[in-house]
């Protein structure tokens, strides 16, 4: 049985839950998004709560019952606030702006590397440090994964682009091994 499934979704209020025969709508003050709707899975509104149930129990439906609960929530939350993530530029010459719709940056390349801003999400630099925000978490996500991958930070001098509260493991360079 699903532990996460379980436990029903709140629907707060300035949020409307729509179903549909493969797609649950979900509008709110800040936008509306879909959430399709996985296989086995029987969704209710009972008493501004979304209720999940599986049709039969076995291996995929339990594991549907889980994801499409914790879609719904993440859905249900972004259509009344936004999701953000933010990533910080750490190296001598690096750096980002906006120009328009695009987020252009200088990572040591030969080129400067350009990022078209997919709709639904924007994208605010500040200094050394860039912000993602939208309603789909896993959109933001994906979009900060997508910028991450451009220059991951190396583990020597710590140069690249990395997550707000991510950790980079340093190590210790060839002079401070030393010889025996």
């Amino acid at each position: 049985m699903s532990k996460i499934g379980k436990s029903p979704v709140n629907i707060p209020d300035g949020v409307t839950v729509e179903l549909k025969e493969k797609e649950l709508v979900i509008k709110g003050p800040n936008a509306i998004l879909t959430v399709p709707m996985l296989e086995g899975i029987d969704v209710e509104i009972k008493d501004n709560f979304l209720v999940f149930q599986p049709k039969l129990i076995n291996k995929q439906t339990k594991s549907n019952w889980g994801t499409m609960r914790s879609l719904a929530q993440s859905a249900i939350i972004g259509s009344k606030e936004n999701y953000s993530k933010k990533l910080l530029i750490e190296g001598v010459g690096y750096r980002a702006n906006m120009e328009g719709n695009t987020l252009v940056m200088n990572l040591g390349f030969s080129h400067p590397v350009k990022l078209h801003t997919p709709d639904g999400i924007t994208i605010e630099v500040e200094g050394n440090s860039i912000k993602v925000s939208g309603a789909s978490k896993a959109l933001v996500g994906e979009v900060a994964a997508n910028i991450r991958k451009f220059k991951k930070p190396e583990p020597y001098k710590g140069k690249g682009i990395r997550y707000e509260n991510e950790i980079v493991r340093r190590k210790a360079g060839k002079k401070a091994v030393g010889t025996s």
